[in-house]
């Protein structure tokens, strides 16, 4: 069974979607049976590219959309949602 998932999560850390970031989601993607998208502003990313993540040009208080697709969207959508809700393990 395909799950399709999507949701909108802000950034919280105050230096945005910076490489450290990026290769946090982009790890975490990885690990997922899961096509996983990112989009701000019409411009959407593979989280499975940190170079896509970064492109995206995210800021403190900007928000993203989230979208999975697949096996395990479910836990890899919950899984994400926690990660930004931590602010990446950065001060906020």
């Amino acid at each position: 069974m395909t799950n399709n998932l999507e949701t909108t999560l802000p950034v919280l850390n105050r230096l945005g979607l910076h490489a450290r970031a990026a290769a946090k989601i982009a790890a975490l993607a990885q690990s997922f049976q899961a096509t996983i998208t990112l989009e701000r502003n019409g411009l959407q990313a593979d989280a499975r590219s940190i170079l896509d993540i970064l492109g995206l040009g995210c800021p403190q208080g900007s928000e993203i959309k989230l979208r999975a697709e697949g096996p395990e969207a479910g836990p890899a959508v919950a899984a994400i949602i926690e990660l930004f809700a931590q602010a990446f393990g950065e001060y906020t």
